[in-house]
Parts: C-alpha cells; sequence; structure tokens
C-alpha cells in the first residue's frame, strides 16, 4: 500500500510540473540562436559584475527627531590667527545675558600670520576644497565614509622656525592701531572628527581698517555620527557672515573684534551608514538573469518571426520555389490484342 501511495504522489508531482522537458531530438540549434545566447550570457556577466559593486557600496541616511539631551555641555574647538601679538588679544565666552561663562582653557602661541608658499598654497587647495562642498553636498557624505587620518584642514609646519623672529603681524609695527586680520585654521562643536571638513575651516579676513567688526552667526545641529569606521556625537553648523567698519560719526557703532553668536537648533540629526541586505542582493540578481533571458528570448522570437514573414513574401531564403525536373518516358506501353491470347 505504501509503495502505491508513493506512486500515486509521484505521479501527481509530475502532473504539477512547470516546467516541461523537451527531448533533445525535438530541439534545432541554428547560429543565430547561438550568438543570442552568447551576447545574453555577456550582457548577464557584465551586469552581475556591476551589481556586485553596487552591493558592496553603502549610502547616507539621515534620520531627525527632537534633541531631548538638556545636560551635556557643549565643546567648542577654535583654532584661530590673529594678527596682532599675543597680550593684545583677548578672548571670552559669553551667554545670552553677556555674562562671563569662562575663559579658562585658551591657550595663546605666538606665530607668524603671513604664511609661506608652502602653507599658502595648502590654504588655497583648502579653500577650493569648500566652495566644491558647497557646491556639490554630495561630497560631504564621501568625508563621513572616509573619515581620514589626520587634521586635513592643519597648515603644514613651517620651515626655518627656529631662525625666524616671531613677530606680532605683518601688518602693522605700532602696538597701539588694532588689527583684527584673522584666519581660522579650524573651528568645529562636540568631539573632534578627523577628516571633516567644517564650513569655516580656512576663512581668511583681511581688515581694511583698524576699527573693523568681523561677526559670524553660527547655527549649531547636533548630529550622531553612525559609520563603519567611527561612531561618535558630534554637531554640524550653518553659518552667515558679517563685517563692517566702526564709525560712530557715521552712524555705524558698535566695538571692533571678532564676534562669534552660535545657537543650538532643537532638532538633532542621526547619519548613519546603510548597506544593501544580502537577500536584496540576491533577488536583484536574480531579476538580472531572468529579465535579460526572457527579454532576448522574446527578441529573439520576434526577429526570427519577422524574417520569415519577408521571406515568405518575397519568396526569399527558404520560401524560394525550387526548379523541379520531370523526365517523361515516351515509351508507349504494348497494347493486349485479340491476337495475343496467352495459353
Amino acid at each position: 500500500m505504501r509503495r502505491l501511495y508513493r506512486k500515486k504522489a509521484l505521479s501527481l508531482v509530475k502532473e504539477l510540473d512547470a516546467f516541461p522537458k523537451v527531448p533533445e531530438s525535438y530541439v534545432e540549434t541554428t547560429a543565430t540562436g547561438g550568438t543570442v545566447s552568447l551576447i545574453a550570457f555577456t550582457a548577464m556577466a557584465l551586469l552581475a559584475f556591476f551589481e556586485f559593486f553596487v552591493y558592496r557600496d553603502t549610502w547616507m541616511k539621515y534620520e531627525y527627531e527632537v534633541d531631548k539631551d538638556f545636560s551635556s555641555k557643549l565643546r567648542i574647538n577654535i583654532d584661530i590667527t590673529v594678527a596682532m601679538k599675543c597680550q593684545h588679544v583677548g578672548a571670552d565666552i559669553l551667554d545670552l545675558a553677556e555674562t562671563m561663562i569662562t575663559s579658562n582653557g585658551i591657550q595663546y602661541e605666538p606665530v607668524i600670520f603671513e604664511l609661506t608658499p608652502q602653507q599658502r598654497l595648502w590654504h588655497r587647495t583648502l579653500l577650493l576644497i569648500q566652495n566644491r562642498l558647497r557646491e556639490e553636498h554630495s561630497l560631504q557624505e564621501v568625508l563621513y565614509k572616509s573619515v581620514l587620518k589626520g587634521a586635513p584642514t592643519a597648515l603644514p609646519p613651517r620651515e626655518g622656525t627656529a631662525t625666524e623672529p616671531l613677530s606680532a603681524s605683518g601688518f602693522h609695527q605700532c602696538i597701539a592701531v588694532y588689527n583684527f586680520s584673522h584666519r581660522i585654521d579650524h573651528l568645529s562643536f562636540g568631539e573632534e572628527i578627523p577628516g571633516i571638513i567644517n564650513p569655516l575651516d580656512g576663512t581668511e579676513k583681511i581688515a581694511s581698517n583698524h576699527n573693523e567688526m568681523f561677526q559670524y552667526f553660527i547655527t549649531v545641529v547636533p548630529t550622531k555620527l553612525l559609520t563603519s569606521k567611527v561612531s561618535a556625537d558630534t554637531h554640524q553648523f550653518s553659518v552667515t557672515e558679517r563685517e563692517r567698519v566702526i564709525n560712530h560719526a557715521a552712524g555705524s557703532h558698535g566695538v571692533s573684534g571678532i564676534f562669534m553668536k552660535y545657537d543650538t537648533s532643537s532638532l538633532m540629526v542621526t547619519v548613519s551608514e546603510q548597506h544593501m541586505p544580502l537577500w536584496q542582493f540576491l533577488v536583484r540578481l536574480c531579476g538580472i538573469i531572468g529579465g535579460i533571458f526572457s527579454t532576448t528570448g522574446m527578441i529573439h522570437g520576434f526577429v526570427g518571426f519577422c524574417f520569415d514573414i519577408v521571406c515568405c513574401r518575397f519568396k526569399l531564403g527558404p520560401y524560394k520555389p525550387r526548379e523541379v525536373n520531370a523526365h517523361v518516358n515516351n515509351r508507349a506501353a504494348p497494347l493486349l490484342t485479340d491476337n495475343h491470347v496467352q495459353e
């Protein structure tokens, strides 16, 4: 009984076969079919090869939510060079009520404001990168994924620093005259991430008047960066620049200096690196192979059908009429008469 049930089950499964097999004696191979098959297999191999690179690539996903962190403190990282001697330069951090928060943690180092040719070349390259980042925002994703080692905005060391005397500035010899010409080598908020270029990195302002005000209005956005190489809590920011000469007689009031006013956003951005899952890659690969196989089969059948119609219409190729040579035998068969009787 079990064998009988097995035979019935196998026969039922055979009847449900959606891929019937055709005997090889019924299949005819042609040169055109072989050519189409070769083209199809080549296209499959190329598209599967390129699809593998798409599978290996990643993209950045941006998610926005309300920032619920009210207890953490904001870290400010700044490296700025001012064209004045250190004893005439001061830096303070004030809140909205103009109350001093702190002035500790700021280090003053005497340097030469003028750049060497090598440093000037590096500075121009940095400004060129900044312009490209403003035009093509997708380049920022490349920086997120690469996370270069070191600080890309740091100026190369000055050659021959031991023999060059440190001066206040290359512009003024009189100490009583202020010069707020400055260069922002680096400005960031939160945890420093190597390889990230911030909007104000490399900004250089040359004061045309000794009594000039430079203002930077900054909006800081908390950001979580989650990539395959780094996981950090940092901050992005946008900036609006403004500069004007203080002239009380002309109605332009204020205090000369360099002012950076920042405000934090209530939204937090999560930037995460996404990767195509393996199952999606396999589905896309099956779609490529099946699609090309079906499409080339339909195209080959349609072209063959049109070729048969044209050949049949104009009597070409296999539809060309063949010449038949008819051989007629002129010999007449002998007739039987009454005189020829077979005994």
